[in-house]
């Protein structure tokens, strides 16, 4: 949770203040660096991660690992970063300013190239084979990070598609009281169009019905437990535990004010117009917003944009054109987030980590697209924990193999693991009774790239 305003080297005028006037104007008045400061140096602050997560997988060819000049690198050119020696795709050039805070993995390297499969893979480190249901990476960490007082959920999922495999978001053999809170899934994943994407991250039926005020309420749910609770206490285990955690913490967040986080619109247009008015843009900034009340895991899908499709990454179909418009989409948000978690003294304690199931192919197929690659692709981590302004691997001139530093994904995941202060070999117990380590005993994490 934020310490108190009292607390802060900022009273609550100054932060309203500073709402009215925008983030970029009061930066220059020295208000959010001083937040910013009082904030990095708090030892109560717990770490977090934002996933960026690319559903259908992203194309390296064209975001992070170009090849201008070959005749697999198709159109799109390179921009200098921050960083010299290091250069991106010409559609990402807010996020080319930020490359001092962010590390690319050139040489990911995996097997499963079904989309299914592949996400759960990358999103829960196993893959999906045998009776254990193995958690999601956010389910893990909210077990392990979550402030047992946080009156909001430890594991917040916006705008995700889980239709191609549920249990990739799943809490697994962790239990439901570790399952994410998902808003903003609507349509099938589909981005709707029109809006700023705002309306459609709001928490459902936060309220009680028209006509039930609180005394009534509790009166509801007084009888619901005395019908319960009976029931349930002749049925100890997980299923009752969860069912019963899950109305307790809903009234809980319905009645705490740490529900308004929810609310962008408290939000500067200034800074709101700089994430984006779409559902990803406006996601990213509900991100920083939770996190900033102690939320440990929260990720923002990018689906798509207006027109396009749910697995808006899945480009086996001009892929060019739909790259540029996801990237115009994906560019100002995650820079804007880079540069709003630092102003607010939170950059050095949250991993941001993109990725997508995999890569797509180097070679460029008849209909202008690419297709599924597992074999050598990129990801990218940043912030918390993490040195950034570096590439690490490498691939061959045509993009086919990796030629340096391959990194699979128990690798990548030891990596987040570890910039989060978790150690990756500690377990839990498995839905079988066997103790799993939170990440495949074989990882190798990428030691070059923490800090």
């Amino acid at each position: 949770m934020n310490r108190p305003f009292r607390d802060l080297p900022v009273t609550r005028r100054q932060w309203m203040r500073m709402g009215a006037l925008g983030a970029a104007a009061v930066s220059c008045s020295g208000w959010i660096e001083a937040l910013a400061a009082g904030s990095a140096s708090d030892p109560a602050r717990r770490r977090s991660c934002i996933l960026l997560w690319m559903n259908g997988g992203p194309s390296q060819m064209d975001t992070f690992d170009l090849k201008p000049g070959h005749k697999n690198g198709g159109p799109f050119g390179e921009v200098e970063t921050t960083v010299p020696g290091i250069r991106i795709s010409e559609h990402l050039p807010k996020l080319a300013r930020k490359m001092d805070d962010l590390a690319i993995i050139r040489s990911m390297s995996t097997k499963e190239g079904d989309h299914g499969r592949a996400s759960y893979h990358l999103r829960t480190g196993y893959m999906p084979t045998g009776p254990i249901a193995y958690p999601t990476l956010g389910s893990l960490v909210s077990k392990e990070l979550a402030d047992p007082t946080l009156e909001l959920p430890g594991f917040v999922s916006i705008a995700p598609f889980r239709g191609l495999n549920p249990a990739a978001y799943a809490p697994g053999f962790l239990g439901h009281r570790f399952a994410p809170l998902i808003v903003g899934e609507s349509d099938f994943g589909r981005v709707v169009p029109g809006g700023d994407g705002a309306e459609a991250l709001k928490v459902k039926d936060l309220s009680p019905p028209a006509g039930v005020d609180l005394r009534r309420a509790d009166a509801r749910l007084g009888l619901l437990a005395d019908v319960r609770d009976p029931f349930l206490d002749l049925r100890p285990g997980d299923a009752a535990y969860s069912h019963r955690t899950a109305y307790e913490d809903a009234v809980t967040m319905m009645r705490s004010d740490a529900v308004k986080a929810f609310e962008l619109e408290d939000e500067p247009d200034l800074l709101r117009d700089s994430y984006g008015r779409n559902t990803f843009g406006q996601g990213c900034l509900l991100a920083r917003r939770l996190v900033e009340r102690g939320v440990p895991f929260v990720e923002v899908t990018l689906n798509g944009v207006d027109g396009n499709n749910i697995l808006g990454w899945d480009t086996h179909q001009d892929n060019f054109e739909a790259v540029r418009r996801l990237s115009e989409v994906l560019d100002p948000a995650w820079a804007t987030l880079m540069e709003d978690l630092k102003a607010r003294g939170l950059l050095e304690s949250t991993l941001v980590v993109w990725m997508g199931e995999f890569g797509r192919t180097p070679m460029i197929n008849g209909s202008n697209g690419r297709d599924h690659y597992p074999n050598a692709w990129s990801a990218v981590v940043g912030g918390g924990g993490i040195a950034g302004g570096q590439v690490i691997g490498s691939t061959t001139a045509d993009g086919t193999e990796v030629e340096d530093r391959p990194v699979a994904v128990p690798d990548l995941l030891a990596t987040a693991c570890l910039a989060m202060g978790l150690d990756p070999m500690a377990q839990n117990m498995s839905n079988l009774g066997r103790p799993i380590r939170f990440v495949d005993p074989e990882a190798k994490p990428i030691r070059e790239v923490l800090a």
